[in-house]
């Protein structure tokens, strides 16, 4: 069955959504994110995707607080799983040890590839990558810098490394409900036997569809935000169609 993770980004210790990716353009949604996490496992969700927003672009995590309130609220029900400034091993085993689901390591996938490798064969099933991409290129430091790396040459040098999952995000559909790039994202499936996570621009019940369907089948799930929190997606009536898909 493929999964739909909603979303919790993080900012100032508050539950944001963005637009394409700009600090500025941020949206508060839920001044609890905890309150928030477990409105999302009412709706009967047991994926939550978070993200530390303020982390991903300082380096560290800074919304730590908010993070283990979340755990604390829905750890046992729910599987968490957390990007945004994780750097280093010692981060990657705290947050672990914490009772996360699993660790997304983006940044860190560009500057520091064999880290990931080395967290992917410690914790078996735990680590997964975050690719955030903007014209096919792979972007870092919370989307603030571009590389010259293509998303798709960078999933597949973590082929055979353990990584359990890639979260792809398309930033250029990020927050303002486009739709999911479905032909990049099943592009990229289908050239990693890493499992795929889209993210980015998950505006209705026809994304939902398009993810229930054997088009999707290489895909793990779909990551929604702004659709949930606007109402555009019934919970639901996306986890029933979900749950009868492949």
């Amino acid at each position: 069955m493929p999964h739909l993770f909603p979303a919790i980004d993080l900012k100032d210790g508050a539950c944001v959504r963005l637009k394409l990716g700009l600090m500025d353009e941020a949206t508060v949604y839920n001044a609890d994110p905890a309150d928030q996490a477990r409105a999302f496992r009412d709706m009967g969700f047991d994926k939550l995707h978070v993200v530390d927003l303020n982390g991903a672009f300082e380096g560290r995590s800074v919304n730590g607080a908010a993070v283990d309130a979340i755990l604390h609220a829905v750890g046992q029900d729910m599987d968490v799983q957390l990007g945004g400034g994780i750097r280093n091993m010692a981060a990657v085993e705290a947050w672990l040890d914490k009772g996360l689901a699993r660790i997304i390591l983006g940044t860190v996938a560009v500057r520091d590839p064999d880290l990931v490798r080395q967290a992917a064969a410690r914790f078996p099933g735990r680590v997964a990558v975050g690719i955030d991409a903007r014209g096919g290129r792979v972007a870092v430091e919370g989307w603030a810098e571009a590389s010259s790396l293509d998303a798709a040459q960078l999933a597949q040098s973590f082929e055979n490394a353990g990584v359990a999952a890639i979260i792809y995000t398309d930033i250029e559909r990020d927050g303002i409900l486009a739709g999911i790039n479905w032909d990049a994202t099943i592009a990229l499936a289908e050239a990693v036997n890493i499992p795929i996570i889209a993210s980015g621009g998950l505006a209705s019940m026809k994304d939902v569809e398009t993810l229930a369907s054997p088009r999707a089948a290489r895909l793990e799930g779909a990551i929604s935000g702004r659709a949930l929190y606007d109402g555009r997606i019934d919970a639901a009536a996306a986890l029933a169609l979900l749950g009868a898909a492949r």
